[in-house]
């Protein structure tokens, strides 16, 4: 089956759009990837090894491995800081986006961390997460004083490889697509609505956070003064398990991500205490009973959902939670608390689903062709979290069979 007149657009470039995207460019078909933000990768890229002194089957490695799979591939495009603004036909299809160039040259960037010293805005230089794959920096053009009015160069003036370049130009661009295949992603629940103190507590964080701090530091370090923290709180199912925020789906990985990073801390910090707030576990991997007998010796098991968290006068924080055991109200200080979020439909589903006439289920995603009912366009398909709550493993699975349905599909075309 000659497939090399095929072009395939994926909108999306986490782990299962570059899984899906490595698959098909083995079929000599041509994939061009969209992806919105200045790095590939998702958030998948971001996660930190949980290995202790065998692997733990975390899924963390996964997105480096797809990544650099796909960027070796000559018949993979990707395109960063890319947006899609429209899709039109009715296959082939075709793709509208808009572009703007990076403001960094990758080829000539070392990684030196010289602009990120000089920046006066913090957050406003970006690292990637994936040194082995490209020494990933951008810069956020909203944070950039640049953009405001051309008054601060100082990245610019002092980056030694002359890498850095200010340019607010967007190109508008078109792609002809054989199929079109969605992998969005998910977001992340933004926990600032829960009284847990998130955006007003520094000393309370998420577990993305969590994950970046523990790949950067080895240790678990507080945002407020640098020390490692040896008493930490996990609470589990922030805005997922959700009735009074409508959000009722489990998300799948956070039993699994939180547990395994919290063994992942006593194993790099001997005397460290930590603590499990939870309604249940769900199991996760091959190995989860044996795993879950040795993490409930070692963790603080706690069979509740915290109702406060108060910042106390010596930069603690007191967790007030309802014991069902005593019936009473307890409460317990720790020096970092970790908030497990859930996944959330992509902030774009709606407008993705309007632009390809595909229904969202009840909870805002976007279903796969082979929901029952499911009045899709041909050639349009779905993968990995944009469908709904999953794993990393879960997300290659999803694409890997979905790359081999769309080259069914050209194949018949």
């Amino acid at each position: 089956m000659n497939l090399n007149n095929k072009h395939v657009t994926i909108i999306g470039a986490g782990v299962a759009g570059l899984t899906a995207a490595c698959c098909l460019a083995d079929w000599d078909i041509h994939v061009s990837v969209l992806e919105k933000t200045p790095f590939p990768g998702g958030h998948a890229i971001q996660l930190t090894c949980k290995a202790t002194d065998t692997c733990v089957k975390c899924g963390a490695c996964i997105a480096e491995v797809k990544l650099s799979g796909a960027i070796r591939k000559p018949n993979v495009h990707i395109f960063t800081g890319t947006q899609m603004e429209s899709i039109s036909g009715q296959g082939p299809y075709r793709v509208h986006y808009r572009s703007h160039s990076p403001l960094v040259n990758a080829d000539r960037c070392n990684g030196c961390g010289i602009c990120f010293k000089k920046c006066p805005v913090p957050g406003t230089i970006l690292q990637g997460q994936a040194p082995r794959v490209g020494p990933y920096v951008a810069i956020r053009r909203d944070l950039c004083r640049y953009f405001d009015n051309a008054a601060c160069t100082l990245c610019r003036d002092s980056c030694p490889q002359g890498a850095i370049h200010f340019s607010n130009e967007a190109t508008a661009g078109e792609l002809k697509a054989d199929a079109v295949l969605v992998a969005t992603g998910f977001s992340p629940y933004n926990p600032a609505a829960k009284p847990y103190g998130y955006g007003l507590f520094q000393n309370v964080i998420t577990s993305l956070d969590a994950e970046r701090v523990l790949r950067d530091h080895y240790l678990m370090k507080r945002p407020t003064d640098g020390r490692t923290a040896q008493r930490i709180a996990f609470i589990q199912c922030v805005g997922s398990r959700d009735a009074k925020s409508g959000h009722l789906w489990c998300s799948k990985i956070c039993c699994g991500s939180s547990l395994r990073m919290a063994r992942l801390i006593q194993s790099r910090q001997e005397n460290a205490e930590i603590s499990f707030f939870y309604i249940d576990v769900q199991t996760f991997g091959k190995n989860f009973h044996s795993f879950y007998k040795e993490a409930q010796e070692n963790i603080k098991m706690i069979r509740a959902i915290p109702g406060d968290i108060i910042n106390t006068k010596m930069d603690e924080l007191q967790v007030i939670y309802f014991d069902p055991d005593t019936h009473s109200s307890r409460d317990a200080i720790f020096d970092l608390v970790v908030l497990s979020v859930g996944l959330m439909p992509s902030a774009g589903n709606a407008r993705m689903a309007g632009e390809l006439g595909w229904p969202l289920d009840t909870q805002g995603f976007m279903p796969p062709r082979s929901s029952p009912n499911q009045p899709v366009p041909k050639g349009v398909f779905t993968i990995g979290t944009a469908t709904g709550p999953m794993s990393i493993a879960e997300s290659v699975s999803s694409a890997e069979q979905t790359a081999f349905e769309i080259i069914h599909f050209l194949g018949e075309r």
